[in-house]
Order: structure tokens, then sequence, then C-alpha cells
């Protein structure tokens, strides 16, 4: 199927390599990621994490097949203690991060300020939610220090057990205005029809100190397939620059990387930023609030007002109004 090249931004394009087994999505975020942190004006560390974590959601987000949200959320006692990402398939997401101050400016002070080293210790949380109670699913990791690349390794290799390698990338354009925020990334995952293919070597690498994790064949999977490994060598080699790169499109970056074996991209998917707060929304949640605590919220001016931590949206309510709704409930 042709791909639209109508421009690279904001858009995710899905791709196989029948040849290798291999299937994947590359995405480029460009203005909608830029909106996002712009907004919250975040310190450079915390809209570095925060990107890679939108472009994460975003290729994982892509993936669903239904109408629903996928939500990649972080618990953590670092200098970004928790991270909050949601994609509404089909085409949009939103972002939002809180910050320890203190522990920001201890970490910036001892250029401690890699994603692992930001996060720290606590736990990862991947959510696909339907709707309903039944069709919702759950996979946690456990954060230790390590990257958000290392931390969706671990999440397929645990809750979905395919070989997955991701490449994420994030940084700032300057066109003469203030630095543009970009994000991209590249997933690809190792499907082979037979299921033998998927199996880790029999045979033990050798001898190794104590305490050292031996994986099979050689592979963080413990896949020793000669596709797989060519696939995932390939992917490991992509520079930062070649996914934020505006005047490489993402045709061109598959091209460079499975022109020997030829790769098959489908049509794209154009996302965007948009918040799903409404007025009608926060009021319902006003409502959900004994009458103590919706009394303890009015403020001096007599309103209860409420800011959207996502978009930064300010609601005003009369008190009346709320009251109102709850009126013989």
């Amino acid at each position: 199927m042709a791909a639209d090249t109508a421009g690279s931004d904001d858009r995710v394009l899905p791709f196989a390599v029948p040849e290798l087994d291999v299937r994947g999505r590359v995405v480029r975020l460009g203005p909608a990621i830029d909106t996002i942190l712009d907004r919250h004006g975040y310190p450079e560390p915390v809209s570095r994490v925060l990107g890679e974590a939108a472009a994460l959601t975003v290729l994982l987000g892509t993936a669903l097949k239904f109408e629903g949200r996928f939500q990649l959320q972080t618990k953590s006692d670092g200098a970004i203690p928790m991270m909050v990402v949601d994609f509404n398939a089909p085409d949009n997401f939103r972002a939002v991060a809180r910050i320890d101050e203190a522990r920001l400016v201890e970490s910036i002070a001892l250029d401690k300020v890699s994603t692992g080293e930001l996060l720290g210790e606590g736990h990862l949380a991947m959510t696909v939610d339907q709707g309903t109670a039944a069709t919702r699913y759950q996979g946690i990791v456990a954060l230790k220090g390590q990257s958000l690349e290392e931390a969706a390794h671990q999440y397929f290799r645990q809750s979905e057990q395919i070989p997955t390698r991701v490449r994420l990338g994030v940084g700032t354009l300057s066109t003469g205005g203030r630095p543009q925020w970009r994000a991209g990334g590249i997933l690809v995952q190792f499907m082979p029809h037979s299921p033998e293919r998927l199996r880790a070597a029999d045979i033990h690498p050798g001898d190794a100190p104590e305490g050292h994790e031996i994986l099979a064949g050689g592979d963080p999977d413990g896949i020793a397939d000669d596709a797989w490994m060519e696939a995932r060598s390939l992917v490991e080699t992509v520079e930062d620059h070649e996914l934020l790169d505006p005047t490489l499109e993402s045709e061109r970056l598959l091209y460079r990387l499975f022109h020997e074996r030829g790769a098959r991209v489908f049509e794209p998917v154009r996302v965007r930023e948009d918040c799903s707060c409404s007025r009608e929304r926060v009021l319902a949640m006003l409502r959900g609030f004994s009458a103590d605590d919706r009394r303890a919220m009015i403020a001096d001016d007599g309103k209860l007002g409420v800011t959207c931590e996502f978009c930064s949206r300010r609601y005003s309510f009369d008190p009346a109004e709320v009251e109102d709704g709850l009126a013989g409930s």
C-alpha cells in the first residue's frame, strides 16, 4: 500500500519486513509534543523524559484495533515521581508529569539527569482499557533506574512474550524563534509464523561470574534466530538525530535500515494532542465529592475552581450550579 508522504510530523508509520518476520512502527512527533511540553513549561530534563514517554505511548497505542485507551503511568521515588500519558484510540494523546523540585535541583547539580536517574525506583504500568472492567488489562514493570527503552523491552518479555526492540529520541530544533520540541521512536517485533522459532537456545553459553544473568543465544530475549538478531541489530543502530530530523521521512529511515531485505509500509496514522477534559466531566467529578469537601473547595471569590493537570484549562463553577445537580439524588 502506498504511503502518504505529505509531511512526517505527528504521524505513525506501520511497516513489515517479511524476509525477517518482523513488524513495527515509526513515530515522529512535532507540533503535538511541542504544544504539550511548551504548555507545561517543564525544565529541560523533565521535558525530555516526558517526550520519551509520549513517543513510546503513541507507538504502542496506535496498535489498538478498537476504540479505547492505552495509558502509560510511572510512580517512583525520583525527581519525576509520576508521569501519565493517555492515548485515546485512534489518534489523540495527552501527557503530564509531576516534579519533586528539591530532588530535581539535586539531580541537575550532580549531572544525574538520565531517564533512569530522574525516574529512580518504582514501577511503570501500561493499561489497555476498552471501557469496561472485563476488558481492562494492565502490565507492570519494576523501575530500577533503567531507561524507558529497557523498561519497554522488559514489559514485552514479561507480559506479551514478544521479542521487541524500541529506540526513542527527544530533542529540540531551533528555527529562529524558541526551540521546538520533537520526539521520535521506532519499534520492531519478531512475529514468525512458526512458534518453534521463538524458543530460546538450549545450549548454555558457558561459565559466568556469580549473579550474572545468562541469556541464551547472546540475545537479550534469549532468541537465537538469525532473522530476529539481524532486525534487532539494525534497529539498535538508529541514532537520535535520525528519529528527530524533520527532513528525514520515516520511509527513508526504513529504507536505510532494511533496503537489502525490503520493507513494506502501510497506511500511516495521523496523531494529535488533545485533552479529554470538559466542563461536564469536571462538574460530574465535583458532584462525586462529599458536601464538606465541596464547601472546602470554595475559593475567596465564592467559586469552585478546578484546573486540568493535563492541559491547564481552568474551570469555574458557582456552588449552586454544583448543588442543583444533586437535588433529589
